[in-house]
């Protein structure tokens, strides 16, 4: 056209604004799937991470959910971009690597300062004799006895000294053989660390979501709405919570990743086995803040952390549940169950996974 029209000065200007117009809707409408495609061309899906499509779904309690809490009410749509996730909690392997590369120390193995404790805790907390204070992180206590209340955890959780992700039972306890088990007694502060060594993230709450979720939208399970598939699908607790497990799924405590089925994105073990960390801040009332008729589109989470029985303390969201999780207690191997942890805490049942952008893995390759 340009060619036919060159010398024909009485079309010149006509062709210049009509070319002007195409260049400015190419500029507003076109750029961006420009540049998406020349980052898809230039990427290479990073080893041992998922892609996650971008979608809406439905975050939150399902219809029909009878262990639903309010904590997760009411359900609302949210929309979440594409990102990759970690097939697989973080593992103890990968978390060697990641502290022989840089000589990190856990949380659970430095000395405690008890004037940076005390900020989270009531005024005029006592202080605990010094033989308490000493590095160490919490664990099941296996012989828990007749429970009284089941909102008592203390009843089976024990604060263990020289307990740490190298010592999962503390002194004398080891990771040998279990190179392929989720690095547990890491704080989310451990997290970071490995995350920014790593050059990925940890997700956001709509972010794990949505990688539950899979291919679906509404599900109350990663693989499903059937419950009874249960065992068959997740690290869970069997018999009477906390006195009485009876192993039906093949694993009294912790297990190695990969020993469900994934969901239907290729995704292991996002229900039971151990609580996942996210970046959102827990707060108890924060889904009853959210309009449920508005699409919220790559949500954060709450602006203040806030848990009625902790109101001192900094909590983040943890999600999937755990080997702990029993119905009796809090059924957390549901997809919308949310529960607080405290950034500085680690225990035997939490640990966590990463996500990165494309852009992320591009920029990495630079």
């Amino acid at each position: 056209m340009f060619n036919t029209y060159k010398n024909c000065l009485k079309f010149v200007f006509v062709f210049v604004f009509f070319i002007s117009c195409d260049k400015k809707k190419e500029t507003k409408t076109d750029v961006e799937n420009k540049n998406n495609t020349e980052v898809n061309a230039n990427i290479t899906d990073p080893e041992g991470m998922v892609w996650v499509e971008s979608k809406t779904f439905l975050m939150g309690a399902k219809e029909g959910d009878k262990f639903a809490m309010m904590r997760e009410k009411p359900a609302h749509n949210v929309y979440v971009d594409g990102f990759y996730i970690d097939a697989h909690e973080v593992t103890n392997t990968q978390f060697r690597k990641f502290v022989e590369a840089t000589n990190y120390i856990t949380t659970a193995e430095k000395p405690i300062d008890w004037d940076e404790i005390k900020k989270d805790l009531p005024p005029n907390t006592l202080k605990p004799a010094d033989s308490i204070l000493q590095p160490g992180s919490l664990i099941f206590n296996k012989n828990a006895g007749k429970v009284v209340s089941m909102n008592n955890y203390q009843q089976w959780w024990t604060w263990k000294i020289g307990a740490n992700w190298k010592q999962p039972e503390g002194p004398g306890s080891t990771i040998e053989g279990k190179d392929n088990f989720p690095v547990v007694h890491v704080s989310y502060d451990d997290a970071l660390a490995y995350c920014k060594w790593a050059n990925r993230r940890l997700p956001t709450e709509a972010e794990w979501e949505s990688a539950a979720q899979g291919n679906n939208k509404n599900n109350t399970f990663v693989w499903g709405n059937d419950e009874s598939a249960l065992n068959s699908n997740a690290n869970t607790w069997q018999g009477q919570f906390p006195t009485n497990n009876i192993s039906e799924d093949g694993f009294e405590y912790i297990s190695p990743i990969k020993s469900y089925p994934p969901n239907n994105l290729g995704i292991y073990d996002m229900a039971g086995n151990v609580w996942e960390m996210t970046t959102d801040l827990f707060n108890v009332n924060y889904y009853q803040s959210i309009n449920p008729n508005e699409v919220l589109k790559n949500p954060k989470g709450a602006e203040k952390s806030y848990t009625p029985s902790n109101p001192y303390q900094l909590e983040r969201v943890m999600k999937g549940g755990s080997f702990l999780c029993h119905e009796s207690y809090c059924a957390s191997y549901r997809i919308s169950a949310r529960m607080g942890m405290e950034p500085s805490s680690s225990s035997d049942h939490i640990g966590f996974r990463t996500v990165a952008t494309k852009e992320m893995v591009l920029n990495q390759k630079k």
